[in-house]
């Protein structure tokens, strides 16, 4: 009885560990959540007190962060991951790289795991809309509302 009362144990336990490493939908959601993605990439997410309007997640902004670089718009990820294989995804997010105010090392540090469940949930968002506004250079005038991103004097080095 001891026997099968232990092997049962480990078989839940077993189970219960493999179904914690299969990526989902669920959990792409909860880390798209955690790792901010929302917080730039879905217009309205920050005014409506970080509830996430499906029919805008992720969709890119029309806001735009301007500093040294030039002017950057969140990209529409819904756009950018239906050109990639989950696979593509994976190698994708540990090698990006990206102007600010991205911050392009977090997404690199994320698991293999985290990476294949937030395309996932990308994925499983449906219509993948339009594209946000493209990079403007600096010294040039975005043509849409934009965040200055710098701070008025720079410091004397």
């Amino acid at each position: 009885m001891i026997r099968f009362v232990t092997a049962t144990f480990i078989i839940v336990f077993a189970s219960t560990a493999i179904a914690a490493d299969k990526a989902s939908v669920e959990e792409g959601a909860r880390i798209a959540v955690v790792g901010g993605c929302h917080d730039c990439h879905t217009e309205g997410f920050a005014e409506n007190g970080g509830k996430v309007d499906p029919k805008k997640a992720l969709l890119g902004n029309q806001i735009g962060f301007q500093g040294p670089w030039g002017t950057t718009y969140p990209a529409n990820l819904r756009i950018t991951l239906s050109k990639m294989s989950e696979n593509e995804f994976v190698k994708y997010g540990h090698t990006m790289k990206a102007r600010p105010p991205m911050p392009w090392y977090g997404v690199n540090a994320m698991t293999d795991h985290e990476l294949r469940s937030l395309y996932q949930y990308v994925k499983s968002l449906g219509e993948i809309g339009r594209p946000a506004p493209e990079y403007v250079e600096p010294n040039q005038t975005p043509k849409t509302p934009f965040i200055v991103f710098a701070p008025p004097n720079m410091p004397a080095q």
